[in-house]
């Protein structure tokens, strides 16, 4: 079976697609017979994680002295956070390889800005930066593509507000961001409305602006990079269970950081290699965050056989290798306590989950419908077309397992411009019947840039054209 998957790199302007073979034709026989993957195996590390990519970024900018970083996800939405920052006067060596040095201008030493800051499709770039333009001595504006500028930033915007700042957004609270200089911000207490990582980080990084204390509390735990990261680079964070502060007006001081392998990318080869009969795969230096580990645990409780091993601490964060085989999966409901803990990699569990017996109940998850794209009715839409059986929720979906592409010569896939959305049904593809084309997937390159080459390595058959 041929795939195609085309996408294109709107930076340095190439087009590529991708071919995944599901299936074989055999003509002489004039019939078609289903040739499974015999078994995906090997080891490999997927690129670094893209939310410490982000901040390693941030926090460096705004430290005193040079923060050395490897395993920096060298991808789209990363870069675009990279750019701002040089935008803003920041010196970056870029060595090559992941690695990089930011030459740290201290909490009020960023630039302004001669032209807008564009980052492009990342929502995390743009909240996070949100926060800390937020406090600076300089106006600016935030913009991004035509997907980002859909995206809503009132979530932030509005309690920026509360805190003092300035903020002109169009309607509807969407980008761009008009962010005026010279704001006097004071600190405040913050309950957020629905469980955001980037609404906690960007409150958190305008407090190290503002006077007084900073709190934020959140509903149900997010990832606590921030937190941990500010901590690393020496800035004091008061924690007590769901609830963050910072005082404002101290200083960052530089420091070394190995990021961690990304859990998001490798969740789409920890359902690869479960769905996959005959399968071993091991996952190098993945970050097990507890904050970021609910696809491993959903995986689990649906019979998905992994194995942490080499469990060790990396600058502050939990990393291990993870070792996954091929399992029958089988249908849960999905426990609401683990899905903020798993809200970026729902995509492939959408996969997992349509490949398992029996029935899988999402609930809780209305944020997938504001990320890159409507990612509930993207995945559902897809799983429609390859003849799954699902319907979508206001929250979430209901999804009944069975054959992929069953009774199908073909399927088109539209995947919105969505990184997550492209890769899922990629991987997809090992267990379907039919021919699947999947489109508008231009922004792979944006947290997973060698996935081709790492998908083909472990045994998929992609190819590209």
């Amino acid at each position: 079976m041929t795939s195609p998957l085309i996408y294109q790199n709107g930076v340095v302007g190439f087009t590529v697609r991708l071919l995944a073979i599901a299936r074989q034709r055999d003509a002489a026989i004039q019939e078609t017979s289903i040739d499974s993957v015999a078994g995906l195996a090997g080891s490999v590390r997927v690129p670094g994680d893209k939310s410490i990519s982000h901040r390693s970024i941030m926090l460096g900018a705004i430290a005193e002295g040079d923060t050395h970083i490897s395993g920096f996800l060298e991808g789209a939405d990363a870069l675009a956070t990279l750019a701002a920052f040089e935008a803003m006067g920041v010196p970056i060596d870029q060595l090559g390889d992941g690695k990089l040095i930011v030459k740290g201008r201290g909490l009020h030493g960023l630039q302004a800005p001669v032209e807008s800051l564009y980052v492009g499709n990342s929502g995390t770039s743009m909240r996070l930066l949100a926060g800390l333009l937020a406090g600076q001595s300089f106006s600016s504006t935030l913009t991004g593509d035509v997907s980002l500028t859909g995206r809503p930033m009132n979530r932030v915007a509005l309690p920026l507000r509360e805190m003092g700042a300035e903020i002109v957004t169009a309607p509807e609270g969407r980008p761009p961001l008009e962010i005026a200089g010279k704001a006097a911000l004071h600190g405040i207490d913050y309950v957020l409305p629905i469980a955001s990582a980037q609404v906690k980080s960007c409150l958190l990084l305008a407090g190290l602006y503002a006077s007084g204390r900073t709190t934020v509390t959140e509903p149900a735990p997010t990832r606590d990079h921030t937190e941990r990261m500010l901590q690393g680079f020496g800035y004091v964070v008061e924690r007590n269970g769901p609830t963050a502060s910072v005082l404002g007006g101290g200083k960052l001081t530089a420091t070394a950081i190995d990021i961690p392998a990304d859990i998001s990318s490798a969740a789409f080869f920890l359902v690869a290699g479960s769905i996959t009969p005959n399968s071993e795969i091991t996952l190098q230096h993945v970050g097990i965050n507890p904050t970021r580990t609910g696809v491993i645990d959903i995986l689990k409780l649906m019979g998905a056989d992994i194995t942490l091993t080499k469990l060790r601490d990396v600058g502050g964060e939990p990393v291990a290798d993870l070792v996954v085989r091929s399992a029958q999966l089988h249908g849960i409901d999905i426990p609401p306590a683990l899905v903020p803990l798993a809200i970026d990699e729902f995509p492939a569990i959408f996969i997992a989950a349509a490949c398992a017996t029996g029935r899988t109940v999402l609930t809780g998850a209305e944020e997938l419908r504001v990320k890159e794209s409507d990612r509930i009715q993207a995945m559902v839409d897809g799983l429609l077309a390859l003849g799954v059986d699902v319907r979508g929720t206001d929250d979430g979906a209901i999804i009944e397992g069975g054959p992929i592409g069953a009774g199908l010569d073909n399927a088109s896939i539209n995947c919105h411009h969505d990184h997550r959305i492209a890769m899922a049904f990629a991987i997809a593809s090992a267990q379907a019947q039919c021919d699947i084309e999947i489109q508008d997937c231009d922004n792979i390159v944006t947290s997973f840039p060698n996935f081709v080459e790492l998908a083909c390595q472990l045994g998929l058959s992609l190819e590209l054209a």
